[in-house]
């Protein structure tokens, strides 16, 4: 069982990792928040995701995420694979105890990509 966690958790990260090279062309997702934070509203919507997430509410912090969107602009779609990539760092006794799982982070994954136009391509890659 522990070896299909760790299977499912390099999936992601590789997945995402995929997803960065074939469609923003870096080798790594990593959305940076500038260091005088002085965020733009992707920025603060990057830190309310992520606090949400820190307090155990995933679901909403999701919910903001798919809301708030917008899919002409791929500095969002960049942190959108970065929040997928902080829940994948979570055990999964926490994703469960906040009624989340790791197949949740892959469809969320697979939803964003949709939203971009690029689903084809994670269905190609997973």
């Amino acid at each position: 069982m522990e070896l299909e966690k760790d299977y499912m958790l390099r999936v992601i990260k590789d997945l995402t990792k995929s997803i960065a090279h074939l469609v923003l062309g870096k080798s790594e997702i990593e959305y940076d928040l500038p260091e005088d934070r002085e965020y733009s509203k992707v920025d603060a919507l990057y830190v309310q995701l992520i606090e949400l997430v820190n307090l155990g509410q995933i679901n909403e912090a999701e919910d903001l995420l798919f809301d708030e969107i917008n899919p002409s602009d791929m500095r969002q779609f960049e942190m959108a694979m970065s929040f997928y990539l902080y829940l994948n760092d979570f055990g999964d006794d926490y994703l469960e105890r906040n009624n989340y799982s790791r197949e949740e982070i892959t469809e969320g994954i697979r939803s964003i990509c949709k939203e971009y136009g690029v689903s084809s391509l994670v269905d190609f890659l997973f």
